[in-house]
C-alpha cells in the first residue's frame, strides 16, 4: 500500500477485451473502434431490459472467444449495471455457470469490477477473471427519469445514457498491458440534487480520487500519457478542473472524458455528453486498451465515476452522493 492506494506486485494483466454498442454510439466518433455495433435497440428481445442482458452476454462471450477461453476457464466474473438489483448482470450471465460477484458502483462499476478482479489475481486465488458492465438508454430512462413515451425535454446539463457493454479478461500470465495500482474512492457529496446534472454530482468524487492517487504515489499529471474519467461530460469536466486547480493540480493537458469521446456532442445532440455504465466500459474495452496494447499509451489513469442515486432517493429530495475508482494501467514490452 502507498497511503490508500493499492500497489500490485503480480501485475494482473489484460488478456483480452470486447465491446458492443448501439446505433447512436456506432455512428459517433469512436464507431470504428467497437467490436460490434447493433442497429436494433431491442437486440431481438421483447424488452429493453432483456436487450441489456444480451449486451453483457455478447461482450463476455466475445472476450472469451478472443482469449481462446471457455466459461469453465474463468475463476470468477465481476459484473454490475444500473438496473434495480443489477438484473442486467445476474439475469444476463445466469446461463454461464461462472462464479459470479455482483457489484454496484453506478457508472464507476467498470473500474470497481476491474479493481476487485485484479485483487483476486494479486492474491493468487484466481488465474482468469472477467470484468463486465453495461447500460441501455431506454432501460435507464425508464428507471431513473421518464418512459420514452412521455417525451420529456432534456436540460442542457443532461447526459445521454450509452447503450453498450464492455468486458475485460484479466490473467496472472504477464501481458503487455497490466494493472499496476488501484485507488478505491470515497463517497463524496457536493449537495447536487438535480438528477439531470450528473456531471456536477460526480466531479467532487473524481477530484478526490485523482488527488489521493497522485499524493499517495508522489506523482504529477505530467507523469501520465492520459487521465481518463468516466462520464463527467462537459459540465462535470469543467467542475473537475476547477476543484483540482484550487488544490494546485492541473490535469487539463492529460485529461479526456469517456462521456465526451463517444458522441459528437453537437452533431448527435448529446447535450452535456454521455453517461451510463456502458460508456466508460465500452470506451475502455476498445479505444483505450487498443492504444495501451500498441504502446501508444504507456502509463494511463482510468478513473470511472458513479452517481449513487436511486429513484426513491431522488423522489425524497435527497442529494446525489458519488464515488470514483481509479485504475493505473501500464504498458511493458516485457
Amino acid at each position: 500500500m502507498a497511503g490508500k492506494t493499492i500497489v500490485l506486485k503480480r501485475c494482473p494483466s489484460i488478456l483480452s477485451y470486447a465491446s458492443i454498442v448501439g446505433k447512436k454510439e456506432g455512428e459517433g466518433p469512436l464507431g470504428n473502434e467497437f467490436d460490434i455495433k447493433v442497429t436494433d435497440s431491442l437486440l431481438g428481445e421483447d424488452t429493453f431490459e432483456k436487450a441489456e442482458m444480451k449486451l453483457q452476454q455478447t461482450a463476455t462471450d466475445l472476450a472469451l472467444q478472443k482469449a481462446g477461453l471457455e466459461h469453465d476457464d474463468i475463476d470468477c466474473i465481476f459484473a454490475g449495471d444500473l438496473l434495480n438489483q443489477c438484473i442486467g448482470s445476474s439475469f444476463g450471465l445466469r446461463q454461464t455457470n461462472m462464479p459470479f460477484v455482483g457489484l454496484y458502483g453506478a457508472c464507476s462499476t467498470m473500474a470497481l469490477s476491474l479493481a476487485v478482479a485484479a485483487i483476486f489475481i494479486e492474491s493468487g486465488v484466481a488465474k482468469h477473471t472477467i470484468s463486465v458492465t453495461s447500460s441501455h438508454f431506454c432501460s435507464a430512462e425508464r428507471q431513473y427519469r421518464f418512459p420514452l413515451e412521455y417525451g420529456s425535454q432534456r436540460t442542457p446539463t443532461a447526459q445521454w445514457t450509452v447503450t453498450g457493454s464492455g468486458a475485460v479478461i484479466l490473467t496472472d500470465t504477464p501481458q503487455k498491458a497490466y494493472i499496476d495500482k488501484i485507488t478505491i474512492g470515497a463517497v463524496k457529496d457536493l449537495g447536487v440534487k438535480d438528477a439531470n446534472n450528473m456531471g456536477a454530482a460526480m466531479a467532487p468524487a473524481a477530484a478526490d480520487t485523482i488527488k489521493r492517487f497522485l499524493t499517495d504515489t508522489g506523482t504529477a499529471p505530467d507523469d501520465y500519457d492520459k487521465i481518463f474519467t468516466g462520464d463527467l461530460g462537459t459540465v462535470g469536466s469543467e467542475l473537475l478542473y476547477e476543484i483540482l486547480e484550487k488544490q494546485n493540480i492541473d490535469i487539463k493537458k492529460q485529461h479526456t472524458d469517456c462521456g465526451m469521446l463517444i458522441f459528437d456532442i453537437e452533431k448527435q445532440d448529446a447535450h452535456a455528453g454521455a453517461s451510463g455504465c456502458g460508456c466508460s466500459a465500452s470506451v475502455l474495452a476498445s479505444y483505450i486498451l487498443k492504444r495501451v496494447e500498441s504502446g501508444e499509451y504507456k502509463n494511463i489513469l482510468f478513473c470511472a465515476t458513479g452517481a449513487l442515486l436511486s429513484p426513491t432517493s431522488t423522489q425524497q429530495g435527497e442529494s446525489i452522493p458519488s464515488v470514483a475508482h481509479l485504475i493505473n494501467i501500464k504498458y511493458s514490452e516485457k
